[in-house]
């Protein structure tokens, strides 16, 4: 059973409610429509009913057991309204503000999943990450003891030998540029988390990387990441965790076993953790295209999930966002 069978298989077993802002867009339609059918999800669609109904009609999706929502005449916006005004008073919020914040798809569906109303919220098919992240902070917040948003990449590689029969997970490839060494810790931890509730890992073995292994060299950006792992055991003791070391030795048990002979995760790790965004984001491409892996990422870090996809997505990738996204929420 393949990476995403495996997602579908836990989403279908405890189903989710899951809201999708962009409720008129053509290809969340159709996400909406299948994920329904395939029973994923309960999703609620945001926008004005005609109007979605026309895209529905024009795109040939069923939205039989897809809740539609118009932000605007939901008799829950007013509730919604006080919430976020008593949120956000402090920040200078008013009133009326609040009222107009509301009833915009965005925050509806981000007060949605505050309040209890969804499990989950997925966009990003025509809004920038920003544009989601901004209100979930504000509303949702991060997640208990966790100070950092960040993202993981599901990996799945044709390779069988790497991670978990091929499964790898890669952090962080999307959101902080320059993690500090307790931003680095948070971001391991909560991979590993990722890795135990999305993937199913019994086990995350989690390396941190570095262009060294173990002191093989010296620089501030290893002695970075040396910091991190040992904030990251402070966080997590029972989390098996070990760093700084380079990606062959990282995922290769015999470079493993020659560059940090005893170390837990050396040569076995499932779990990578990259020094910054630039060298998460290319290895991630490269690993995409070059190797023909499957890859498509989670937001991990807030108190509920809310996921962000790419303006490029294709509804397959809504699809499977959509589906991990009810995962998380379990």
């Amino acid at each position: 059973m393949g990476m995403m069978e495996k997602i579908y298989a836990k989403a279908r077993a405890n189903v989710r409610t899951i809201v999708l802002p962009e409720g008129d867009e053509p290809r969340t339609v159709q996400a909406a429509a299948q994920v329904a059918r395939e029973g994923l999800a309960r999703p609620v669609l945001l926008g004005e009913a005609e109007r979605i109904a026309a895209v529905a009609r024009e795109v040939g999706a069923d939205l039989s057991g897809v809740e539609i929502v118009d932000p605007v005449f939901d008799p829950r916006t007013p509730a919604y309204a006080d919430a976020l005004y008593a949120l956000r008073k402090a920040k200078g919020l008013t009133r009326e503000e609040a009222a107009r914040l509301a009833a915009d798809a965005m925050y509806h569906g981000v007060l949605m999943v505050r309040e209890g109303d969804a499990d989950g919220l997925v966009s990003g098919a025509t809004h920038t990450t920003g544009d989601m992240l901004r209100p979930a902070l504000q509303i949702i917040k991060t997640a208990p003891g966790v100070r950092v948003v960040s993202s993981s990449f599901l990996i799945q590689c044709q390779n069988q030998s790497l991670g978990e029969d091929g499964l790898l997970v890669y952090a962080d490839c999307v959101v902080v540029p320059c993690p500090t060494a307790e931003e680095l810790a948070q971001i391991a931890v909560s991979a590993a988390d990722t890795a135990r509730r999305l993937c199913g890992f019994d086990e995350p073995r989690v390396a941190l990387l570095s262009f060294s292994t173990k002191g093989s060299a010296k620089h501030e950006l290893v002695e970075k990441v040396q910091k991190a792992v040992a904030l990251a055991h402070a966080i997590a003791p029972d989390l098996v965790l070990d760093g700084e070391m380079q990606p062959d030795a990282a995922l290769v048990p015999e470079v493993g076993a020659s560059k940090a002979p005893g170390s837990p995760v050396a040569g076995r790790a499932n779990v990578l953790v990259f020094p910054d965004l630039q060298a998460g984001n290319i290895c991630y491409k490269i690993t995409q295209r070059v190797a023909g892996a499957e890859a498509f990422a989670v937001l991990q870090g807030l108190a509920k999930p809310c996921n962000d996809l790419s303006r490029g997505c294709s509804v397959r990738d809504i699809v499977n966002t959509i589906a991990a996204t009810a995962v998380q929420a379990q």
